[in-house]
């Protein structure tokens, strides 16, 4: 009757791990083991050795002692383990001298340094060549990792990549040359051809395309995902780049960001540049507003009294803005080239009028003028104008209507006065012809 082994999944969330699991897993490898000699084939494998070792070529496995489940292919491959337990290796000179367990080295020479390192993976010729006690690097490509010496928890995928570093830990690279000059530099990642190619010792840097972040040395906490994104970028930390080309005139700034294909941005520090916005048209919508910690919206600051307190009415406050001083210029070149005509106010002008109209800068420094609290206060003063001029004209119709009736009544005394005037004419007149009739009588007598 055929002998069956059945193997039940390790559930590491019940805490099986750690010495148990190793005892585990070499009961199941005694068990095979066992199952060798009930049906063992003849002739035994060649290469096959106890303690679970499997080693085939000139000096494999040379100095081998208590370890097991170790297999050695090639040249000198694992020629110096003695304890090392659960190594593979394949290929001439392949952990030539580990002491370590847990490591995969495929091709010649790779971990050909490697002493007491653990769980190491490296395939390609000479891939992690250097390791000496580095832990849990992987490295897939010729010359991965060439130098590393010490580093743990780096990942290298490509022809050369992170092939200098050497004590640098927590970083990853992905493609040929990426982060080829890397030395110290930790949790760095570069996906693509020679992204973050110098970088030294510069950490936390993300760059994803081709010579993303290519010049960067010690630059660190920068982001940047596309072809040539950040790529002038040497020492500057904290950037942003996203797109072709972003960010592509940033050196040594701090604190920029660059979004869009042609944000190539500038060597300024705490700026943001945006492409394919600058006069592309635009209708309708709502006004774009950025609060004092950077979130962007589009609702406007609220109105509704709910929101507010110590409401008032602004009065006089408003006639500060008459003592402003208006002015025209044009802005520094670092901030127009184009030195466009400006309309406006200068903020130390108004300082001295109202520090409340005046906004500034991180550093405290005076930035701007608070051209929406001008507005209302300019509205304030045209409505004051405005009831004004409209309580000047209610009293100029009131008078105008007093000397239209005055007008009027003194036409009207006018016509009376003609009346009384012309019935005057008449009582004369009727005077007259009497007294001329009189006389002729008193002539005929």
């Amino acid at each position: 009757m055929a002998t069956r082994l059945i193997i039940t999944p390790i559930n590491r969330s019940s805490g099986f791990s750690g010495t148990l699991g190793f005892v585990f897993f070499t009961f199941v490898f005694a068990c095979f083991a066992f199952l060798s000699t009930i049906q063992a084939v003849s002739p035994a494998p060649d290469g096959g050795y106890p303690g679970g070792n499997t080693a085939e070529g000139q000096n494999a496995l040379f100095s081998l002692s208590s370890g097991t489940y170790n297999t050695a292919l090639g040249f000198s491959s694992l020629r110096s383990n003695t304890t090392g337990t659960l190594n593979t290796a394949i290929g001439a000179g392949t952990l030539l001298l580990n002491t370590g367990d847990d490591n995969s080295a495929t091709g010649a020479a790779a971990l050909l340094s490697n002493t007491t390192g653990s769980s190491n993976t490296a395939n390609g010729s000479r891939t992690l060549l250097s390791n000496t006690t580095g832990n849990s690097n992987t490295a897939s490509g010729v010359f991965a990792l060439l130098h590393n010496t010490t580093g743990s928890f780096n990942t290298a995928n490509g022809v050369d990549a992170l092939d200098s570093n050497t004590t640098g830990s927590f970083n990853t690279a992905s493609g040929f040359d990426a982060l080829v000059n890397n030395i110290i530099g930790t949790f760095n990642t570069a996906s693509g051809y020679q992204a973050l190619y110098f970088n030294t010792d510069g950490r936390e840097n993300t760059a994803t395309g081709y010579k993303a972040l290519y010049f960067n040395t010690t630059g660190i906490d920068n982001t940047a995902d596309g072809y040539g994104a950040l790529f002038s970028n040497t020492t500057g930390s904290s950037n942003t780049a996203l797109g072709f080309g972003a960010g592509s005139n940033v050196t040594t700034a701090n604190n920029v960001i660059c979004i869009g294909v042609g944000a190539l941005g500038a060597n300024v520090d705490n700026s943001c540049y945006i492409g394919s916005i600058s006069g592309a048209d635009a209708t309708g919508g709502d006004a774009v507003f950025i609060t004092s910690d950077g979130k962007l919206g589009t609702i406007n600051p609220p109105s509704s009294a709910r929101f507010k307190e110590e409401i008032k009415p602004m009065n006089k406050a408003s006639e500060a803005i008459l003592a402003l001083k208006p002015v025209t210029f044009r802005y520094k070149k670092e901030f127009d080239a184009k030195g466009i005509p400006q309309f406006g106010l200068v903020a130390e002008d108004v300082e001295k009028v109202n520090p409340d109209l005046v906004k500034r800068d991180r550093d405290g420094k005076l930035q701007t003028v608070r051209y929406e609290a001008v507005n209302a206060m300019l509205l304030n003063e045209f409505l004051k104008e405005h009831r004004m001029v409209q309580e000047l004209k209610s009293i100029v119709a009131k008078q105008e209507a007093t000397i239209a009736q005055q007008q009027k009544e003194s036409k009207a005394l006018v016509s009376r006065l003609d009346e009384q005037a012309s019935q005057i004419r008449k009582v004369s007149a009727q005077l007259e012809l009497g007294k001329s009739s009189r006389r002729a009588v008193v002539n005929n007598y």
